[in-house]
């Protein structure tokens, strides 16, 4: 470890790279020159290894602990850690943006420009930041309408009516397009999703459906939303790392939260793919272990990371490019 530079660990992109962690009742240390994760069995301790120059994010639970030394490394290789509760929620950590999706990011000086000088361009502009929010969710319908139609989700028993989602799509898709501000958008989103959990409920026959969030009971649909939900949001404090754009300036959410650009940015994914896996993990009676491997193999499998960076990229070029 000691022959490689801070850049070496950093060859992978973050867009192509496979693993986002989740990990409790363990330490978190260097041994040997590499970053791994210890379990105490009895009186024993058993060391496992954690590829940093292949991992995107770290969600630490219950339980953990990590050493300084084992901060520094994740931070070369580019690794975002954050705290969270068991199971994946809620999330802490003491950082510049909203404590509900707070982020250690690595310390760099050479994060790149380009994207955050675009962003910036649009953003002090009503109308332009608008179109951005707008931009946004038409993705966030795009991605939703291929995913949820995907021979995997059928396969899986997720048998959804082509007919009744195209409806409602096409229905939201006009409904954004004349949206006059973000509240109006707000609203429109809500009633999307509320929606989508109708029609994700029938087409694994779950039954009745409330959402509730946080400490909803034993109903396993909602704790599963939950925690994926923060798979996305760890890919998405991510994305937006990458590109150098500051949480802050949100385009939809965020107007009370500082992190809002990442609520923003983990929609594109949350409902494509996070929702059917909640009531598809619901309906099998998975542990939350089985559905948190399942939505991380998902995520990966329809490189979902590369699809909320390629969007930001889109966004920013289109609305605060040179020719815009």
């Amino acid at each position: 470890m000691d022959d490689l530079s801070p850049s070496d660990l950093k060859t992978i992109l973050h867009s192509k790279r496979a693993n986002l962690y989740y990990l409790q009742h363990c330490r978190v240390l260097v041994n040997g020159g590499r970053v791994e994760y210890v379990t105490d069995e009895g009186k024993q301790s058993r060391y496992w290894n954690i590829p940093i120059a292949n991992t995107t994010s770290l969600l630490l639970g219950t339980g953990t602990s990590i050493t300084q030394a084992a901060m520094r490394e994740l931070a070369k290789a580019g690794v975002l850690v954050g705290f969270c509760g068991g199971g994946g929620t809620p999330l802490f950590a003491a950082n510049e943006v909203d404590v509900d999706v707070a982020w250690l990011t690595p310390q760099s000086e050479y994060r790149p420009t380009e994207y955050m000088q675009h962003w910036v361009r649009f953003w002090f502009d009503d109308d332009k930041r608008l179109n951005a929010a707008r931009a946004f969710q038409m993705a966030r319908l795009s991605r939703i309408e291929s995913l949820w139609q995907s021979r995997p989700l059928k396969e899986a028993g997720f048998d959804i009516s082509a007919q009744h989602l195209s409806d409602a799509l096409a229905q939201h898709r006009e409904a954004i397009a004349n949206a006059t501000d973000t509240v109006e958008l707000l609203t429109l989103e809500a009633r999307l999703t509320k929606t989508l959990f109708k029609l994700a409920a029938q087409a694994v026959k779950y039954g009745q459906f409330t959402r509730a969030k946080r400490g909803s009971g034993a109903d396993p649909a909602n704790r599963f939303l939950d925690h994926g939900n923060y798979l996305a949001y760890g890919l998405a404090a991510t994305a937006t790392w990458v590109l150098g754009i500051p949480h802050g300036l949100a385009v939809l959410h965020g107007k009370t939260r500082r992190g809002g650009l990442v609520f923003d940015v983990a929609d594109l994914v949350k409902d494509a793919i996070i929702l059917p896996q909640a009531f598809l993990s619901a309906m099998k009676g998975d542990e939350e272990q089985e559905f948190r491997q399942a939505c991380i193999e998902r995520l990966t499998r329809t490189e979902s990371l590369d699809f909320m960076i390629d969007t930001l990229k889109a966004v920013a070029l289109d609305l605060g490019g040179p020719d815009a």
